[in-house]
């Protein structure tokens, strides 16, 4: 039977305030001085309002009377919500410790229903703006006592610190019988305090104290044990909660766990949830935070989202970790449309347990090479092929006899092909194509490379893409795209993996337009041998990256050095590695650590990009944007500025795209100047307008011509930076938008309007990637005679172990050619990378497998020599670009020096004067 029941008091007043006490709080250790009013109001202050004390005797404030059987305060004449009782107590706490807070309250007067009452701190330091930090709250009805409790720990401590209780609306008196706060060091409380053992952080998770300690964001909330007629009741337990007369998608239930939750520790979360009503069948709900820090903006962090439906309960699931020290924390459910109910029947917020590692995969008879695909070369006619729709399969010839070049590269020389090709006909859809079952022949976690060559028949209409595919039971993964526009034969390459097992995977070849025909040939799918490329790729290395350098010692009598003993070892590889940064990062001395130690670039995720640093028109926030760059200056990190302008229209503020073309123009022009007038010789890149192959917003509004000149206003207001176009799947062969060919012409249109085109940025979010593959683009690029930047490069796999693989195969083909300039990482702590398992530092700190493999790369490229001086007073070593210290002893003294190995082809001579 349906019970609704709005948030309402629990217990019975008529014996609750015998039997109420301050749980888990030692008075005995209580910093508040008459912290029971015996002394009236001694040491206690109203705060704009008045106040007095009453004995248990006086009777005169209905039927409440002293918990204690004592005295309590009543605050009076409140005229704002903020106003109640405060007293000093600074100079009583410690940094670093945690205090518990306990205070019994009421309420008395005009009021129906219940209200809150805050615990709060005021901090104060002389010059700068008073900050405060909230403790907990209680929801209080008249003539009942209740307990509210909260936890807080200060890092350091302000010149003034105020405790105050506040809360009830203006005209409502507040009651006080009694307040604790103490300092704890029992381990129940250590326990709940940092919220890192196995109890969960949630007060009243699945609702069986009512609704305590849950309130509404923006919305009402409610208690049901059934609802829609009994269809809908509790998976677990005898109740669950609705978040209810929602009118903005953020509106929600909520908990605050201010306290609860402890910095640089990783909490799981999960909740139990459904919809309901406003004729919605499905809905996302997310789990999100909002953190507010004193001096900074209010932040809401993603924490996970479900797809979640009006049938049945489904489990929500994520993680998060916070880097700072917040003020206040708050958890809450958001996300489906206005009208639509949030059910939640249970939400658990722990400490995340560490999960050790999946291991390695072994490969017996990996088959390197070996082509899956059955009957490719077509000389058992269409066997094994079959018609993906009701399109008709027959064999022709004059197919090329070669293997497409980026097959070639990885599997060397082989026998020619057949020149027989599949020719598809009667294509009513453009997925209709031929296709083979392939689900036996894939291994899990082995990467394979696609090859194929194709053709389209006449009647096309426009340029036609053709995508080799494959699809893995209901999921389609991409097996590499060509854009044909011409009669001519084309190579398709591309790559993938399987991570999870299958029933069912079938390969097929489709895209062009329904009526044309199209012609496959040599169709290629085989696992390639990543060590053997790897192999190839140090040799490379050694000969772009490394220089013979000649050290000439002088000294008079230097022919006495010879045979001298000297130690050369590298302390740097100049070579540009850097990673993506977020202003909360910095927050966490751990990560700070591990970057500068590990990165000499860096780039700003969101902070520099224009909806972070003008949300609302003239309301400009550059601070977070100063605070990193004032970081890496700190430890002599490079940056680049990412990015001026994005193309993509959902990436743009609402007040920009509501502008007319005239002031539109006006603020893309205040843009350039604010920016990089602040920002002079400060970024050495600028990606000045962001995915311009995915997005056309600025183009479509202002005209062709504003894209370069875009370029041309940001050379003017700082000469000093390169300017970069930069996008996305230009080097996996998955993406004909953004295929090397398009972005080249791309580049040449900039050029030849006279846009000063500095480099071309290579995002790089790529799966399973293949080194021919990629390095087939950046031969292509490079024929522009730019630098190439990996401007955001990341890799994902639940193994550890094959995304190191992955990522080890992006930076060898990076640092192996030599139009690649340098490569910086779109992260690398777990949390905060915009995709699942790609980080290389688990959330806590601790170095994964994929860390491991990226620092083993680091450690490769510095080069250490020893040896004697010879004859002529010289010692030679062939080595890495960068800064290297070299150590002599002679018999009369030991010398240190340091020296720059820079870029040259002819031998480096170095003069070292001993």
């Amino acid at each position: 039977m349906e019970n609704p029941q709005m948030k309402s008091d629990n217990g019975n007043p008529e014996n609750f305030h015998e039997n109420m006490i301050h749980p888990s709080v030692n008075s005995a250790d209580n910093i508040i001085v008459n912290h029971d009013f015996c002394n009236g109001l001694d040491s206690w202050h109203p705060n704009g309002c008045n106040g007095y004390v009453v004995s248990a005797e006086s009777g005169n404030l209905g039927e409440l009377s002293a918990r204690s059987g004592g005295k309590y305060a009543v605050v009076t004449d409140r005229t704002e919500c903020w106003q109640g009782l405060e007293q000093d107590i600074s100079g009583k706490i410690s940094p670093g410790s945690a205090y518990l807070v306990s205070a019994c309250v009421g309420v008395s007067g005009p009021l129906s229903g219940s209200m809150d009452v805050r615990a709060t701190l005021k901090l104060e330091n002389h010059g700068s703006e008073t900050s405060y930090l909230f403790i907990g709250k209680a929801s209080v009805s008249k003539e009942k006592w209740e307990i509210v409790e909260g936890t807080f720990s200060l890092s350091t401590m302000p010149e003034r610190l105020v405790f105050y209780l506040e809360g009830p609306s203006p005209g409502v008196d507040l009651l006080i019988d009694s307040v604790v706060i103490s300092c704890s060091s029992s381990s129940k409380f250590e326990s709940a305090r940092i919220g890192a053992g196995d109890e969960n952080i949630i007060i009243n998770p699945q609702f069986e104290d009512g609704l305590n300690n849950w309130s509404g964001r923006g919305c009402k909330v409610a208690l049901h044990d059934s609802m829609a007629d009994g269809k809908i009741v509790p998976q677990s337990g005898r109740v669950f909660a609705s978040a209810t007369e929602r009118t903005q998608n953020w509106n929600g239930i909520q908990q605050e766990i201010t306290g609860r939750v402890q910095r640089k520790l990783a909490y799981n979360v999960e909740a139990v949830v459904r919809i309901f009503g406003n004729n919605v069948t499905t809905a996302t709900v997310q789990a999100t935070l909002w953190v507010q820090t004193s001096g900074r903006s209010d932040q809401y962090v993603g924490i996970a989202n479900v797809q979640a439906t009006d049938k049945d309960w489904v489990q929500l699931q994520g993680k998060f970790l916070l880097n700072g020290s917040p003020s206040r924390v708050v958890i809450y459910l958001e996300g489906p449309p206005p009208g639509t109910d949030i059910l939640v029947n249970a939400f658990v917020v722990k400490h995340a347990e560490k999960i050790p590692p999946s291991p390695p995969p072994v490969f017996e008879n990996p088959d390197f090479g070996v082509n899956i695909i059955t009957n490719s070369q077509l000389n058992d006619g269409t066997n094994e092929w079959f018609p993906l729709g009701n399109c008709n399969l027959s064999v022709g010839l004059g197919s090329p006899r070669i293997l497409p070049p980026m097959a070639r590269a990885s599997l060397g020389v082989r026998e020619p092909l057949s020149g027989r090709y599949i020719h598809v006909q009667n294509r009513t859809q453009t997925w209709m194509g031929p296709a083979q079952m392939i689900t036996d022949k894939l291994k899990l976690f082995l990467t394979y490379q696609v090859s194929a060559w194709v053709r389209i028949g006449s009647g096309a209409n426009g340029p036609q893409n053709v995508n080799v595919a494959l699809g893995v039971d209901s999921q389609w993964v991409n097996g590499g795209q060509a854009e044909i526009n011409d009669d001519r034969w084309h190579e398709i390459g591309g790559s993938f993996r399987i991570e999870k097992q299958p029933s069912k995977v079938m390969v097929y070849i489709q895209g062009p337009a329904a009526g044309v025909d199209l012609m496959v040939a040599g169709v290629q799918i085989f696992p390639v041998d990543r060590e053997a490329r790897f192999k190839y790729l140090r040799h490379q290395t050694d000969k772009i990256r490394k220089r013979d350098v000649i050290l000439k010692f002088s000294e008079a009598g230097s022919s006495s050095l010879s045979g001298t003993n000297v130690k050369v070892v590298q302390m740097q590889n100049s070579f540009p590695i850097g990673s993506c940064i977020s202003r909360t990062n910095i927050d966490n001395e751990d990560f700070v650590n591990f970057f500068v130690k590990n990165f000499n670039w860096a780039v700003f995720g969101n902070e520099l990009k224009w909806y972070w640093t003008e949300p609302q028109q003239g309301n400009l926030n550059y601070k977070d944007a100063d605070d990193m760059l004032a970081l890496c200056q700190n430890h002599n990190i490079e940056t680049r500025g990412h990015c001026i302008f994005w193309e993509v229209q959902n990436t743009v503020q609402q007040w920009i795209q509501a502008l007319n073309k005239d002031d539109l123009m006006k603020a893309v022009q205040n843009r350039l100047t604010d920016l990089l007038t602040r920002y002079k010789g400060k970024f050495r890149h600028y990606d000045v307008n962001n995915e311009m192959m995915h997005g056309s917003f600025y183009q479509d509004r202002l005209g062709k011509d504003i894209r370069a000149n875009m370029f041309k206003t940001a050379n003017k207001l700082d000469p000093s930076a390169a300017l970069f176009v930069n996008d996305y799947h230009v080097e996996d062969g998955c993406d004909t938008r953004s295929c090397p060919e398009r972005y080249i012409e791309h580049i040449l249109d900039l050029q030849q309007q006279g846009a000063p085109v500095g480099g071309i940025g290579i995002q790089g979010h790529i799966d399973s990637p293949v080194g021919p593959v990629v390095c087939t683009a950046l031969d292509k690029l490079g024929i522009l005679g730019l630098p190439i930047w990996f401007t955001e490069l990341d890799v994902s796999s639940v193994n550890e172990h094959v995304r190191g693989e992955d990522l080890e195969v992006m930076l060898r083909e990076a640092f192996a050619h030599p139009a690649v300039e340098g490569v910086v990482l779109w992260g690398f702590w777990e949390l905060f990378m915009s995709r699942d398992n790609a980080h290389l530092v688990n959330a806590e700190g601790d170095i994964n497998e994929t860390g491991k493999r990226f620092l083993a790369l680091k450690h490769e490229w510095l080069s250490h020599a020893r040896g004697q001086v010879d004859e002529q007073g010289q010692f030679q070593f062939r080595g890495f670009n960068g800064t290297y210290v070299v150590e002599i002893v002679t018999a009369s003294k030991k010398v240190t020096k340091t020296f720059v190995v820079d870029q040259g082809n002819s031998p480096l001579v170095v003069p070292i004067d001993l």
